[in-house]
């Protein structure tokens, strides 16, 4: 749970949007679609009160057909500011040590394709052509093998954590997250002005600011404190927000040129 927020935790995001000498551009990511509906529903509200979009990043096995329906409507309704895509197959550790991964090393590449494609199948199934041609791993960890098999079945877009080591698999752009709203510090929940601090330090990048949520573990004290951060980022001139189709798009273009 995040502390109760004081009332200048975002000073210091103003501040260097403020001073910032071009807009700043925001994405945002919710994992784990599939777990907890009533908090991701909860989460999308929000999102629609300030008119923001959001990714959401769906585990096929997860997904079910009353769930697909409710998303259906809210994809539809929202004219493109929310979209989902594909998050793994079963969001299931394969490794046998290390750190958890469903597409890590212990796996070979047959294993790793037929999940995604099978994956990819139900996803289509229950949202048909809403589904975008992004996939983000559970634990935000893959391996090169995955981005093969990705481009081989025609996704677009990796996203993962910008700690990851780029993989540089051609016709596969990446956009990483740089924050994750549930970040620890030794054990402990950033507070919100460590957070102030955080957003302000992105904010003097020149690459666009992803925020990664699991609604799955946002609780009711902690909206307060989301709702004053998007209030900020969809009132702020010098702020803006995109989805992670458009930002690949965009790398695209810049590559290109």
């Amino acid at each position: 749970m995040m502390a109760p927020p004081a009332r200048d935790w975002l000073d210091p995001l103003r501040r260097a949007l403020d001073a910032s000498p071009a807009p700043v551009t925001f994405f945002f990511r919710d994992d784990d679609v599939g777990w907890s509906d009533d908090r991701l529903f909860t989460l999308l509200d929000l999102f629609a009160r300030y008119g923001l979009p959001i990714d959401l990043a769906v585990i096929p096995a997860e997904l079910g057909p009353a769930l697909a329906r409710r998303l259906e409507r809210t994809v539809s309704d929202s004219g493109d500011r929310v979209t989902v895509h594909q998050h793994g197959f079963a969001h299931v550790n394969h490794e046998h040590e290390g750190r958890k991964c469903e597409f890590g090393h212990a796996r070979p590449g047959l294993d790793q394709r037929g999940d995604i494609e099978r994956g990819r199948q139900r996803l289509r199934h229950l949202l048909g052509p809403l589904v975008r041609p992004i996939f983000t791993p559970p634990w935000n960890r893959c391996t090169a093998e995955t981005a093969r098999c990705l481009v081989d079945l025609d996704f677009r877009v990796l996203s993962r954590d910008v700690s990851a080591v780029p993989l540089n698999q051609a016709g596969l752009a990446e956009v990483s997250i740089r924050l994750d709203w549930h970040a620890h510090r030794r054990g402990v929940r950033l507070s919100p002005n460590e957070w102030g601090e955080a957003l302000a330090r992105v904010v003097s990048t020149t690459e666009p600011v992803g925020i990664m949520f699991h609604h799955a573990v946002i609780d009711e004290a902690e909206h307060e404190a989301l709702r004053q951060l998007l209030g900020v980022l969809a009132g702020h001139h010098h702020a803006r927000s995109a989805g992670i189709m458009a930002l690949a798009r965009d790398e695209a273009v810049g590559k290109a040129h």
